[in-house]
């Protein structure tokens, strides 16, 4: 019977320590967390509404054409090849934020750039001179 209790005490005494603590964390969280965790499904149908932010480039000067390079929403550079002035390029995103950079030479004594952010002028600039050059750049909006 000694030799028994000697190879099964140990065993024992950790099923009961196990035991105890299982009903000790069981009633602790029927005490503090009786409500359920609280599980939100996310998707498309549940997104918030919100509106586009549009970004405007213009272009304008004196000149009949201009080279335009600017980047697109994505952060890509994009190149026109020469355009007509006055030139103006819309562009529509949902990204939280965007960085509108324009760079435009004519071949007139000024040319202008403009860039608008919701119907809000972010940045404007003007430059003189014989094939005038200007850019402009807005670092955040």
């Amino acid at each position: 019977m000694i030799l028994v209790v000697k190879r099964v005490w140990l065993p024992v005494l950790i099923v009961a320590a196990i035991t105890v603590g299982a009903v000790s964390v069981a009633h602790l969280r029927s005490v503090f967390g009786s409500n359920g965790a609280v599980v939100t499904p996310v998707g498309s149908d549940t997104a918030d509404k919100f509106n586009p932010k549009v970004v405007v480039y213009e272009v304008f000067g004196t000149g009949s054409t201009a080279v335009i390079n600017y980047t697109d929403l994505d952060g890509l550079p994009q190149r026109t090849g020469e355009v007509s002035l006055p030139w103006s390029l819309r562009l529509e995103t949902t990204v939280p934020s965007v960085m509108p950079n324009l760079l435009a030479q004519g071949d007139g004594q000024s040319i202008g750039c403009r860039v608008t952010v919701d119907d809000e002028v972010k940045d404007e600039r003007t430059a003189e001179g014989v094939n005038a050059a200007t850019y402009c750049l807005v670092k955040a909006a």
